[in-house]
Parts: C-alpha cells; structure tokens; sequence
C-alpha cells in the first residue's frame, strides 16, 4: 500500500461525529499527538489504523480510497485545461487539493459542467432565434454524466440494490413474468416492432400491462422485467437513493438504478464472482452461462466491488463509430478525458472494423500506466431488412498488474514496454507530441 495522506478526509469523519481529536485517538489506541499528525498530512494513514477507523466509526474505508482521488486529478485537469485563461496547476497542486478537499474539487467540476452548459445554451439559442428574435427552442442538458459520476463516486456498487436482487432466487425470464402476472396482475403484451419506436419497454400502470418489444432478445426480455420487477418491489428504495442524490434530472437515476437492479438479477453477485473467477473472466463463456449478452457481462463486472469480496477492478466504455461515449464506468483508478474526445489509437475503435471479433491491446497511457483492453462491437435493433439498427463496439480494460487474471492475456509479454500501444486520453489534453494520429495541438503543450 502506499503512503495515503488524507487528513483533511479523517477531521472532517471526526468532527461529524462530534470527537476530539484526543476520544478518537483514545478510540483508535493512538496518541492525540500522532493522529495530529495525521490530519495535518504529516504522517500517512496506515493500514492497521485504517481499519480500526472503519470498524470503530462505523465507516467505509473506501473513503480513503486513491481512486477516487485519482480520476478527480485527471477531471480537474482537464476541466482547467479546457478553460479559457486559466492559469495551469502542477499535478502535485491537484492531488494536493483533492487529497485534502475533495468536496471542493468536485465543486469545481459541477462549476465547470455548469459553465459549459451554459456556454451551449447561448450557442443554441443564438442559432434557433430567427431574424425577428423569436426564440424556437432551448437545448436540454444531458444528466449523463452526473449519473456517471455518481456511480462512480459509489465505486459502481450499490449494496442496497444489489443484495436485494441476490434474494430474487430464480431469474429466467418465465419466472420473472409469472412473479409480476401472479403477485402485480401485471399482464405482459409483446408489441411488434416499431410500435415502442426506440423503447425496450413501457409500463402501462393504470391498465397495468407491460409492453415489450419483440425484437428483445430472452436475455433482453429477462433484463427488463427484472428492472420493471425492481421498480415494483424497491421503488422505495430507488426513491430513497434518488432524492439522496440531488441531481438535476431524477429519471435518468432512476433509469440507471432500476437497470442496475436488473442487471444483478439475472448476475447474483456471489454466483456471477465466482462464474467470473473460475473462467478467468472469459466473457463469451459468462454471457453463454448466464444468458446474456455481452455488453451485460462487462457492464456487470464493472459494479462488482463488494465490501470484503471485491472482483476484479475493470473500466468499461461503450463508444459508437462517431467517438461518442455513451457508457463509462471505472472500478479503478483509469480515466478518459471529459473534452478532446478519445484516442483513435485505442483498441475499441478498431473494433469496427472486424465486428464480432474480440479484440486485445495492451496500452500505455502518457503517466505510464498500461492497461489490457479487450473491445468488441454489439448491436440491437429491429429485425428485418432496412430496419434501423444501433452498432456500438464495448471495451473492457484493467491495468496491468491484474491482466495476468484474463484469459485474454494468453500469450502475451506483460512485461514487455514495447509490447504496449502509446494512447492517449484524446488530443485536446495529451501530452505526445510525437503521435502520428494527433488531430489538432494539445493545450497542454501550448
């Protein structure tokens, strides 16, 4: 482990629970002068005294976890870097700030978010008012990336969803439909194509029928009764999680956390870690045992971070042709950049071009650190000729140090650093300056 500086972090847990600095020392078996030290970043927090914090203050020790601290370093890098005039701060300015005041990074980030919306909707408007000033209309922000942030601020996992659908017992889709016809009345109705437009679902709740949509795969089918099923019978705890988190569009969390519910159905944890385990997290053979596809199973592994039985520590990004991330969840500490797009040295867009294929690339980011990437392209839609249809390729990464677990790192030299392909985290903040594919200069070398 190493050296984990966060007193800012320990005062505030301390002042919260309304203790001196000399009751918390006596709690914790240390002297009042040593744990001074400690949250005046003099000394570090061990990992003796750590745990003693979580089982005696009855907190998650996740709260000191470097990961977070270093995907807000990246963020507040990039959202400075992306601001006009901002004066650049050193990395050790960053890490010091969000070791010691985190709520106040990610208050920065809000500003920023805010600021760049801000900035479209006066682009928006000044494009939709006509030569008469009349307004036509006002671009709708997205609640995307609050959502991905606040999943990602709960390292993916939310234990009070996920242990609850663990007590589902059986998840086939016949099973999931009798449960909501037998204790709901719920009657489900599968609608021919096109009749739900782009919906999977939707729920009729005073006649209360389900619609689905025929081109549902079964495992497509089981997923979304299981997220109707979660909304039935936890809608409290939705709820409860939703105004807890105070974003500004609540139906985009609760979309999230019904299908978070649903996915840890038909993937109870403990089966689907041990599955994952046991077959070196070959995803193919877990999506065939679990049926479903294998968008679901990357997406599963990355929420798999369960207190005291943790998975592996995966990134997962969906991304389309265009480079528009749609999907982005971290269990570790990897980022992409949020401006300057991503890198098309990056495996998940060779992927296109031989869709099916399950793809791997070991990387190297500019800090050094190097990562194994899987990638491969999925599609849904409508059947049927000229029926649109949605291609996506998804990539699943975890750094080196874990890549030995994959079965995907079969015959490859890990430790080997010309075996790994130099990447970035999009041109507009990488530092390369010798990449063939740069597209335009990085701030960061101006």
């Amino acid at each position: 482990m190493s050296k984990v500086f966060m007193g800012a972090r320990l005062q505030r847990v301390r002042k919260e629970r309304q203790m001196t600095q000399a009751a918390l020392a006596e709690t914790l078996g240390i002297s009042p002068s040593y744990l001074n030290q400690i949250e005046n970043n003099q000394r570090p927090l061990t990992v003796p005294i750590l745990l003693k914090i979580g089982s005696t203050l009855n907190v998650d020790p996740q709260i000191f976890s470097e990961h977070e601290n270093a995907g807000l370093v990246a963020d507040l890098r990039d959202v400075l870097s992306d601001l006009p005039g901002a004066e650049p701060a050193s990395i050790s300015e960053l890490k010091t700030l969000v070791e010691n005041m985190p709520g106040m990074a990610r208050s920065i980030l809000q500003l920023q978010r805010r600021y760049r919306m801000a900035a479209e909707r006066a682009e928006s408007l000044e494009v939709q008012l006509d030569s008469s000033g009349t307004r036509q209309g006002v671009l709708a922000p997205s609640a995307d990336e609050e959502v991905r942030d606040y999943l990602n601020q709960r390292q993916n996992y939310i234990a009070e969803l996920d242990e609850a659908a663990e007590r589902v017992g059986n998840n086939s889709a016949q099973a999931l439909q009798n449960r909501l016809q037998e204790q709901y009345g719920i009657a489900i109705s599968i609608d021919a194509d096109g009749a739900l437009g782009t919906r999977k679902r939707e729920f009729d709740a005073q006649r209360k029928v389900l619609h689905l949509s025929e081109s549902l795969s079964a495992g497509q089918r089981a997923f979304q009764l299981a997220a109707q099923l979660g909304a039935l019978e936890h809608g409290d705890v939705i709820e409860a999680l939703v105004a807890q988190a105070r974003l500004s569009s609540d139906a985009a969390l609760r979309l999230a956390l019904s299908n978070y519910y649903a996915g840890a159905v038909l993937m109870p944890y403990r089966a689907f870690l041990d599955a994952a385990e046991a077959h070196a997290y070959d995803i193919e053979l877990l999506a065939h045992r679990f049926g479903v596809g294998f968008e679901a199973v990357c997406h599963r592994l990355s929420t798999m971070q369960r207190p005291g039985a943790a998975g592996l520590p995966v990134f997962f990004v969906r991304v389309d042709r265009a480079g528009n991330v749609s999907k982005r969840q971290s269990a570790a500490a990897f980022h992409f950049s949020r401006v300057g797009g991503t890198c098309p040295l990056w495996i998940v867009y060779e992927a296109f071009s031989q869709p099916g294929r399950v793809l791997r690339q070991l990387a190297r980011m500019p800090d050094g650190g190097t990562h194994l990437w899987i990638a491969k392209t999925i599609s849904s839609g409508a059947a049927g000729f000229q029926a649109p249809a949605r291609s996506f390729a998804v990539a699943l990464g975890c750094d080196v140090s874990q890549a030995h677990r994959l079965v995907y790192s079969k015959g490859l030299d890990l430790q080997d650093p010309d075996v790994a392909t130099p990447i970035g985290s999009g041109c507009k903040v990488c530092e390369r300056q010798d990449c063939p594919q740069r597209a335009f200069p990085s701030v960061l070398l101006t």
